[in-house]
């Protein structure tokens, strides 16, 4: 185990290009877009920017859950609606001459059908725009509504992600206005409904988990169906954010995804930086 103030060998990032970087924020600014590689910290945004990849966190940057690992903003208040927002992103992934896209959002309590409407009308404006491009969601719960559910389901992304982020024991600190059980129930259900549609999820660890509870959410996901999952290192964005408890080996990292596939999953990424999104193109290249 190693804890502390100081990050262990691995985890000590690169930073990409800061021309290419600022040209990317410039992009989006422009068109008064969000990405959660920024609204989260993510450690890779060097280096997604200066590929250039960006996942799009759409319905604005305020967050309605409280959850202990985000660094994202949060109120009961958060921010109106932006109805030209699925054709800004559709122009901007076009501009950047994005082959795949991933589309999140904050999580929208507040709205009658969960944001899952904006969710629908960006992935319809993207395949409008650029017909050879793929497009992922990473999706809040949306309260296991299945009828929200399905209106994302139904503009057919190429892949469905749902963050089940911890094993179940943690859930009160780490995702407390969650479920887990909902959040697999949610997963099965965009399975039923895809017409082809690669369903994945992903956790962190290093929050003080066990690896036998990690396995055990790895055989959870295999039973609801999931084809793909994301094993990476909880690194804490700010100091009002959940401590680290533990930084976990490459090895174990290994070792997950070696379970992972000895059960069944078809694909299995892990490793101290995986996240969500990182590298997900290759998902639909494999």
């Amino acid at each position: 185990m190693q804890t502390g103030k100081r990050l262990p060998s691995w985890l000590v990032k690169k930073m990409g290009q800061p021309s290419r970087i600022h040209s990317v924020k410039s992009v989006l600014r422009s068109r008064n877009l969000h990405t959660v590689c920024e609204s989260a910290r993510c450690p890779n945004i060097g280096e997604c920017f200066s590929k250039p990849t960006a996942t799009f966190m759409i319905l604005g940057n305020v967050c309605t859950r409280q959850c202990g690992f985000c660094s994202v903003e949060k109120s009961v208040q958060p921010l109106t609606i932006d109805y030209l927002e699925p054709q800004n992103i559709a122009l901007t992934a076009k501009e950047m001459g994005l082959r795949h896209v991933v589309i999140t959002s904050v999580t929208r309590d507040d709205l009658k059908d969960f944001g899952a409407g904006q969710f629908a009308l960006t992935i319809k404006a993207i395949k409008d725009t650029i017909l050879s491009i793929s497009v992922e969601v990473l999706t809040p719960d949306f309260k296991g509504d299945n009828a929200c559910l399905k209106i994302v389901m139904d503009e057919r992304p190429d892949i469905f992600n749902h963050n089940l982020e911890t094993v179940p024991s943690l859930y009160k600190i780490v995702r407390p206005q969650a479920d887990y059980r909902q959040s697999l129930k949610v997963l099965e259900m965009a399975k039923d409904m895809s017409f082809g549609t690669i369903t994945k999820s992903g956790i962190m660890v290093g929050l003080g988990e066990t690896r036998d509870e990690v396995k055990e959410v790895l055989r959870d996901l295999k039973s609801a169906g999931c084809d793909a999952v994301t094993i990476g290192q909880y690194l804490r964005p700010t100091k009002n954010n959940l401590e680290v408890k533990e930084y976990i080996h490459p090895d174990i990292f290994k070792e997950y995804e070696e379970y992972g596939k000895e059960i069944g999953l078809k694909y299995v990424y892990a490793g101290p930086f995986v996240r969500s999104s990182y590298n997900a193109e290759l998902l639909t290249a494999s």
